[in-house]
Formats: C-alpha cells, structure tokens, sequence
C-alpha cells in the first residue's frame, strides 16, 4: 500500500491546534505549511509525495495508513514535533 500525503511540523502543539483552526475557517494549508512548517517540506507546501508503509515515523505512519484521504488530522506528537496530516492519496 503507497499513500501520499503533507503536513505541517511545527515544535508546540498549541501551535498546532492553532493552525488546525485556521484550516478548519478555510485558510489554504499549503500556504501555512509555507509560512510555518519546521520541515524541509514546507518550502512545497508540506507535499511529502508518495511513500509505503514504514518509511515515516510509526506515529505518522498510523495516522497516514489509516485516516480518512482528505481530512486533515492532529495534533499527531512525534520526536520531531507536533505534526498536521492531510492524507492526499491512498492506494
């Protein structure tokens, strides 16, 4: 199974939840993801591209395995940090 996917890290997770508002009021979140995501990703919106089953972090990995494509999900805490996941694809 291959899933797609992006997210936004950032290092709180009242961050995060504030973000999750400001998507959820129809702010674009790929423009977040270029204005406050901590990883490399943000630069393209926080587009992870196409990856299986263990590549991410297990915490993510759930969560990208398992939610519904196109609803975004978190706060998800990881050792990095506290994430945003939309699932884009799922196959």
């Amino acid at each position: 199974m291959k899933a797609s996917a992006r997210h936004i890290l950032v290092k709180t997770e009242a961050e995060c939840l504030d973000l999750k508002q400001q998507i959820e009021k129809g702010e674009d979140f790929a423009t977040l993801a270029i204005a406050y995501s901590q990883c490399p990703s943000g630069r393209s919106g926080g587009d992870l591209g196409e990856f299986g089953r263990g590549v991410m972090v297990p915490e993510f990995d759930q969560v990208v395995f398992s939610a519904p494509v196109g609803v975004v999900q978190g706060p998800v805490k990881t050792q990095f940090g506290y994430h945003l996941l939309e699932v884009t694809a799922r196959a």
